[in-house]
């Protein structure tokens, strides 16, 4: 009998140390590595049947996305769950793997809640253990050189060495592709992205970047700013961690003053905002106490939770007006600039900054001492206009043969329609006139900017199995900025499209000259034109080649589809022949 009991005390110890975390094993100093976190997730899965593990997709590492998802009834199947009219709250970690504070922090709070029992009855929790596997594989303690640890972590590229929060449009990732099936099969109200931030020195071991509250829908807005931001800042304030605004400053040190963060949508919370799904990305301090900065994380989460599970049928009808109003919105902004004369004052907790000679270079440079603390009020700017907007048209017509294209809007719940036979279709055509392109590459890619826009009227001739992208749907905002070429993140700035802005075709000058001497003498409209831009244009008039060309590019020999953005918009709601 005693040996019995020996026995059966020994399995609970066991069972106990197997619900204990890498990172509480290794004394709060290590983070966990992707293959003990999975485990960790798969023996929850077993031991709750509140909890189940999901795969969705694959990643540039060969492995899938993994979801954990806790529901106290039981039900894992996201249409019955917004049947039922719960919330959903989506927690991805490890984006960049060398934060990885959400990792161990979402680990001990699903143990905990599972445990205790204390599941959410209009809440289900989604969970992604760790995004970036490829990159929590390339581990080290030394590729953050300014962290205050944990012992050792990831690599912030992935195994193409990209940058994932900066993927979530161009998805040159399949972690993206995967993430947005996750994201877009779920649906959820509230999105959390765990960080840690850089930067400044300051008191603070939690900042918190909300969705940017101009670019939100105006329901959502209100009650992210006068509910929601404020609740958050509240709890975190009664559980012994108060926040701040994350500390974008405007000069060297937060005396000067900070901004807003402005994320377009290759940003993670720039990428839900598309969907009208309220996104968080909280900052810890890279110079706190790994510790420290775990239990912050912890604490956060367990504060959507009691505010998500309070608000929950609030979050669900603005989460539907949103969709509503979104989906007969007619002027859309593509663009955003700060405000700089709306002005905020806000309490700071910071350390007195000063210069010293630096040990290296025998130069001034900045250091924090944290024996000097003060409390200052410092300014904010975090007021953000539109800077270019576009009224939608009643539907944007793409050729099939623009299949990436085609198979992200997909992706996106983005409802698309088959032409049934071929047709011409009065439309306006995009030319693009001019952009501007980085010298370097930025996340593998040249990037454009500053594009500026020709329209034109056209009868353009479309083929059975072309696609119409209707713009009267909830997610007209993902629609609208991916396909307007002027929009910060459009497909066409990521070079979805450079092959149009080569010609295919071109002449031989001296066999052209004969024939631009005919096209001259028949049509007085563009030897008119001709003679208009010679007079405007000292230096073009000088240059022979120049006007040859002019002549050639307003003329039929040059081709028609040379700078033509191939995504149409039907401004006339006219009836088409469809699927």
């Amino acid at each position: 009998m005693r040996k019995f009991f020996v026995l059966c005390l020994l399995s609970m110890r066991l069972k106990a140390a197997a619900q204990k975390t890498p990172f509480e094993l290794s004394g709060k100093t290590e983070t966990t590595t992707y293959t003990a976190a999975i485990a960790y997730y798969e023996n929850l899965a077993k031991t709750y049947p509140e909890a189940k593990l999901l795969t969705y997709g694959n990643t540039d590492f060969g492995k899938p996305l993994h979801l954990l998802v806790l529901s106290q009834d039981k039900v894992f199947d996201p249409v019955l769950i917004r049947k039922s009219n719960k919330r959903i709250l989506l927690i991805n970690n490890g984006i960049h793997p060398g934060e990885p504070e959400g990792v161990d922090a979402s680990m001990m709070l699903a143990r905990d809640l599972l445990k205790a029992g204390k599941l959410p009855k209009d809440v289900v929790i989604c969970i992604i253990p760790l995004y970036n596997i490829d990159g929590s594989f390339n581990r080290t303690g030394t590729s953050r050189a300014n962290q205050n640890g944990p012992v050792a972590y990831g690599f912030r590229g992935n195994s193409k060495n990209l940058d994932l929060n900066r993927d979530f449009i161009k998805t040159d990732s399949k972690n993206s592709a995967a993430f947005q099936l996750i994201f877009n099969t779920w649906q959820p109200e509230i999105f959390v992205d765990t960080h840690t931030s850089n930067g400044a020195d300051y008191q603070y071991v939690m900042t918190l970047i909300p969705t940017q509250k101009d670019k939100l829908n105006p329901i959502l807005s209100a009650y992210l700013t006068k509910t929601l931001v404020p609740d958050l800042y509240s709890g975190m304030e009664k559980l012994g961690y108060p926040m701040i605004p994350y500390v974008n400053s405007i000069g060297e040190t937060p005396e000067t003053g900070i901004t807003g963060f402005i994320e377009s949508p290759r940003y993670s919370t720039g990428y839900t905002t598309l969907h009208n799904t309220i996104g968080f990305m909280p900052e810890t301090h890279m110079l706190k106490s790994y510790d420290l900065r775990v239990d912050a994380t912890y604490k956060l989460l367990e504060n959507y939770i009691r505010i998500v599970e309070r608000d929950a049928k609030m979050i669900g009808e603005n989460k539907r007006k949103a969709d509503e109003a979104v989906a007969l919105q007619k002027e859309f902004s593509l663009e955003w600039k700060l405000n700089k004369t709306e002005v905020n004052d806000l309490t700071f907790k910071g350390f007195e900054a000063g210069q010293k000679p630096s040990t290296v270079s025998g130069a001034d440079r900045l250091y924090y001492d944290r024996t000097k603390p003060y409390t200052k009020t410092i300014k904010e700017w975090n007021k953000f206009e539109p800077a270019v907007s576009v009224q939608k048209p009643v539907a944007y017509i793409i050729p099939k043969a623009w299949d990436r294209v085609i198979a992200l809007l997909k992706l996106n719940n983005v409802k698309l329609r088959e032409l049934k036979t071929d047709q011409k279709i009065a439309v306006d055509s995009y030319y693009i006139s001019d952009f501007k392109t980085g010298t370097r590459p930025y996340e593998g890619h040249y990037l454009h900017s500053a594009v500026k826009l020709n329209t034109l009227q056209q009868n353009l001739q479309y083929y059975a199995g072309d696609y119409v992208v209707y713009v009267n749907q909830p997610v007209n905002r993902y629609i609208i900025e991916t396909l307007e070429p002027q929009a910060t993140d459009s497909y066409f700035n990521w070079n979805f499209f450079d092959s149009i802005l080569d010609m295919k075709e071109h002449y031989s000058a001296y066999v052209f000259e004969d024939t631009a001497t005919e096209l001259l003498k028949n049509n007085a409209d563009l030897k008119s034109k001709l003679e208009a831009k010679k007079s405007a244009d000292p230096e073009f008039a000088k240059n022979g080649a120049a006007q040859l060309d002019f002549v050639y590019k307003n003329s039929d020999y040059y081709e028609k589809t040379h700078n033509r953005y191939p995504v149409a918009r039907l401004v006339t709601d006219v009836k088409l022949d469809l699927k």
